[in-house]
């Protein structure tokens, strides 16, 4: 198993050098990947007249993350590609690779909520019409990294033929990792089709028998016997090394391939509506420095 952390780039780590300075931190301390979420704006959905957390653009952090760093893999965890232009992420997932030397995963899925991302800015919130476009969006991705002439005609993009070069690094493509609902069967058969499943419940932490339903859902609509990454996310006490590791223990033993770590303020007591203080963002960066839940 492999063990990564995922944090909101937000309060101080809306700044894109303290942000890459903790990924540096991150790779020393054994992590072996480095992800940031990606919106446009965040502030508590319950509360929507809370002053919104500054938040840095997730591309501009990742292209500092990956000069800084030498080995762990990054990405966004992750984009809500249907609020995006996918040849220009396709364009930037590019660059991002080759400056990383082949460290990007990029994580997709339908962003939650829909009103942060998409209903604020006027943008469709329907979950069915943005799965839908995702989907079209995932392809040309996929199209594009190939630098083989491609076109594309579907319900909300068309493209005629273009030739975008040079190609990834990674080979046969820059590997795509599907968040979506534990329980959702959609986000279970999207995952199938690409490079990994990144299942949610969130602020909960899923159980092997939920990940045995998982894996049975995602195998059902496997088409490839290419290897596939199921992810596993939670929160482990850094002080507390024998604990961390009787946590991650069990998704070990079922053949699990990541766990990813939360750094996020909430789990040490703000509420979504807070500002991130300072001393929530010296605990985030000292479980970081503590180092990933590995025996």
């Amino acid at each position: 198993m492999k063990y990564a952390l995922t944090m909101p780039p937000i309060g101080p780590f809306s700044d894109p050098n303290t942000l890459s300075d903790l990924a540096v931190d991150a790779e020393k301390a054994g992590w072996d990947g480095f992800f940031i979420w990606d919106h446009n704006i965040y502030f508590s959905p319950h509360e929507p007249k809370v002053p919104m957390h500054p938040f840095v653009d997730p591309w501009i952090a990742l292209a500092a993350i990956a000069v800084k760093t030498s080995r762990v893999k990054l990405g966004p965890m992750i984009t809500s590609l249907a609020r995006r232009r996918p040849w220009k992420v396709a364009r930037e997932t590019v660059s991002l690779d080759l400056l990383s030397h082949g460290r990007l995963i990029m994580g997709v899925g339908l962003g939650a909520p829909a009103d942060l991302d998409f209903g604020v800015f006027g943008e469709e919130t329907d979950d069915k019409l943005r799965a839908r476009k995702m989907d079209e969006g995932l392809a040309i991705l996929d199209g594009l990294w190939s630098g083989e002439p491609f076109s594309f005609h579907g319900e909300f993009y068309n493209m005629s033929e273009v030739q975008f070069l040079p190609k990834p690094v990674q080979a046969p493509r820059i590997p795509v990792w599907i968040g979506g609902g534990w329980n959702t069967p959609a986000a279970a058969r999207r995952g199938a089709k690409w490079d990994g499943f990144f299942p949610q419940k969130w602020r909960h932490l899923l159980s092997p028998d939920e990940w045995r339903d998982i894996i049975d859902r995602v195998n059902q609509s496997r088409t490839s016997d290419t290897p596939i990454d199921f992810i596993q996310s939670g929160r482990t006490p850094g002080e507390n090394r024998t604990q961390a590791v009787e946590i991650v223990a069990p998704f070990v033993e079922m053949g699990l391939t990541w766990w990813v770590e939360h750094i996020d303020p909430w789990r040490y007591g703000l509420d979504w509506s807070d500002y991130v203080t300072p001393d929530a963002a010296e605990k985030m960066k000292e479980r970081v420095l503590q180092g990933p839940p590995r025996e």
